[in-house]
């Protein structure tokens, strides 16, 4: 029913982490991230070539998106209740949901989760412990999604820190159509992407974006 709900451009929230219902929503307007057009900021890559943090995939899937979950001063509730995180666990374990992490040695410090049909990933939610850590997660979910061929990154709603980095609004009309033509595609996640490949489309993202400001 959920994978079938995000085909159909539905997404499931819940009022409260308490709360015993879930409801799907279909905005008017929503938020994509052109994988095409993702912009590095220069101190963002420098980070991300130099950090200590380790940058991985899927290898605690129930720990990110519990942390995510999680009570915090800077936002005291959330919209993942108890049934979305079961049901996220579950896709997980069917193969469907994928976490990107951040560690500090043997200590989950940040990074995001979402779900995969087709070519297009459906980011869910992000998380920081320390600087920057969401950050670093989101560039290495985009060369991720690059590297494997997906052609859609649904963000769901537009925020501020999200505009930073390319993402911009699109209307239900032309989002569906978005959503329909990637779906189609026969492309898969791949866990095991070797971090310098990574890295290298990092660096390209952020030439790219130089090429764009000298006018090339």
């Amino acid at each position: 029913m959920v994978l079938r709900a995000y085909r159909l451009g539905m997404f499931p929230m819940a009022e409260t982490r308490q709360s015993r219902s879930l409801h799907f929503l279909d905005p008017e307007r929503r938020g994509v991230l052109p994988l095409g057009g993702f912009h590095v900021p220069r101190r963002l890559f420098r980070t991300i070539r130099t950090t200590r943090l380790e940058v991985v995939a899927n290898r605690d899937f129930r720990g990110l998106i519990a942390l995510c979950a999680a009570a915090r001063a800077v936002r005291p509730e959330t919209w993942i209740n108890r049934e979305i995180e079961r049901l996220f666990v579950a896709l997980h374990d069917l193969g469907h949901a994928h976490s990107v992490e951040v560690w500090d040695g043997a200590t989950l410090v940040g990074g995001l989760y979402g779900l995969a049909i087709g070519g297009a990933f459906f980011g869910e939610s992000m998380v920081s412990l320390v600087r920057d850590a969401s950050k670093i997660a989101l560039a290495h979910l985009v060369a991720r999604l690059r590297l494997c061929g997906f052609s859609l990154l649904d963000t769901q709603f537009l925020t501020e820190h999200l505009a930073r980095f390319g993402a911009r609004e699109v209307s239900r009309a032309a989002y569906h159509g978005m959503l329909a033509e990637a779906v189609a595609r026969p492309v898969a996640w791949v866990t095991d992407l070797d971090a310098a490949t990574i890295l290298a489309d990092i660096g390209a993202m952020l030439a790219r974006d130089h090429d764009r400001e000298d006018g090339v």
